[in-house]
């Protein structure tokens, strides 16, 4: 078999075969298939596409380029989310508990921040002594005695994926359906859960701009879930502001304790308590939505979620008193208010903007060598819709150097006024694979 034949095929948008899908991963992973190459197939791709069977044999082809987890000796159903990732997304940490405390094994692979958008395992490791970083039996052995690890990715998994996104980073083929769903589900099937809950956000802080681009995705990365034996869902969520009031990873830690304390903001647990209810209908531990949602009430009211946030830290090697107490979370060394200067309704709140304003307090990271300031972010007092007069707190800073007035001006730019109200846009725009 020649890889010039394949190029030559998917520059000619004809379907590649079982067979040449793995001739090439096997090339990529071997290193046999020269860059040049490789990089031409890749474009072909984004230029003429992949059929539903092609992307599911290519996501399972990336999968077996490395180590796949057994979670086989667990008992029960093994549950997994994914965000496509956001500003403010700490809902790892909040829903695993509170669907953990309801009896569901969730075996969680994670990833760290970059550019506007934060990583779970950052916001983990800004509690003291928090280990990211257990061994394949460490994961086995939390995730069946608590029922909830999270952890970042353990062993050679996916290699072929490592591989192909650093040539398409770099050759502009990062954006294609086919490539990014592939890739994102190559990570969650070698992860070993029986279930996937995919939480695909749109709008101007998600990597998908537009809802119907978000479905594209999330039905793509359904077909090849299903397609490879895995009960896999998605709901399509708004990134058009941030999600809940904090951004930065402390800060966010602290809203994930209130919210599985059951005092979070409402946008955040609704979103929780909806990705909940699938989770433990996928996991076969209720029978109707309605049923799911009684249990996560439960779970918060009587302390069980939180009790089991707790527990996971402690057998992660972090501080449990942190979660006790906030408190003694990180804490920066200064405090600013942004106050409005106009009265108005809110009617436009840059997500994206605000993610960046964070990274450059230190709270993310530019490149992936940037070292993280767990203490720094910011604190939103206000959501699209609500109404607002001069002087009322727009946002509190949370930094450890000073701020320049083209960071305060920038701030202001985040927000947009109307003199008409804005209605919210729901949280949850659709739930896709029912």
């Amino acid at each position: 078999m020649r890889f010039l034949d394949i190029i030559e095929k998917k520059k000619n948008k004809l379907a590649l075969t079982d067979e040449e899908i793995q001739f090439w991963i096997d090339g990529v992973t071997n290193d046999t298939i020269p860059d040049y190459q490789i990089s031409a197939l890749l474009m072909a791709i984004v230029l003429n596409g992949m059929d539903e069977h092609e992307t599911a044999k290519l996501a399972e082809a990336m999968m077996n380029s490395g180590d796949v987890i057994d979670l086989s000796s667990i008992e029960g159903i093994k549950s997994d989310k994914h965000s496509t990732g956001g500003v403010g997304d700490k809902t790892s940490m909040a829903l695993g508990a509170m669907v953990a405390a309801c009896g569901l094994k969730v075996a969680k692979m994670s990833g760290r921040g970059l550019g506007h958008t934060g990583g779970t395992l950052d916001k983990l490791e800004s509690i003291d002594g928090f280990n990211c970083f257990l061994t394949e039996d460490q994961f086995k052995k939390q995730v069946d005695e608590i029922g909830l690890a999270i952890i970042g990715q353990t062993g050679e998994l996916v290699p072929a994926d490592k591989k192909l996104y650093a040539l398409r980073d770099v050759t502009a083929t990062v954006n294609s359906i086919p490539l990014i769903a592939s890739s994102i589900m190559s990570k969650k099937l070698a992860s070993g859960s029986n279930t996937i809950l995919l939480d695909v956000k749109y709008g101007e802080g998600a990597f998908m701009q537009n809802i119907e681009d978000a479905k594209t995705l999330a039905n793509a990365m359904i077909s090849i879930g299903n397609k490879l034996g895995r009960n896999t869902m998605a709901m399509i969520t708004d990134m058009n502001q941030p999600l809940g009031n904090t951004i930065g990873n402390a800060l966010e830690v602290q809203e994930a304790i209130e919210t599985v304390q059951g005092h979070g903001p409402k946008d955040f647990t609704e979103l929780c308590m909806r990705a909940g209810e699938i989770m433990l209908i996928q996991g076969k531990l209720a029978s109707s939505k309605e049923e799911a949602r009684k249990m996560l009430e439960e779970a918060i009211s009587l302390g069980k979620a939180f009790e089991k946030l707790l527990k996971m830290v402690e057998y992660q090697g972090g501080n449990v008193e942190q979660i006790k107490n906030t408190d003694l979370l990180p804490k920066s060394k200064f405090v600013t208010e942004i106050k409005s200067k106009e009265a108005g309704y809110i009617s436009h709140i840059h997500s994206m903007q605000l993610g960046i304003l964070a990274m450059h307090l230190g709270a993310g990271r530019a490149t992936k060598a940037d070292p993280i300031n767990y203490a720094v972010g910011l604190k939103m007092n206000v959501k699209k819709g609500d109404m607002v007069q001069a002087g009322d707190l727009l946002c509190t800073v949370y930094h450890d150097s000073d701020l320049t007035e083209e960071w305060v001006d920038k701030m202001y730019q985040t927000f947009q006024y109307s003199d008409e109200k804005v209605d919210p846009i729901p949280i949850v725009e659709a739930i896709l694979g029912e």
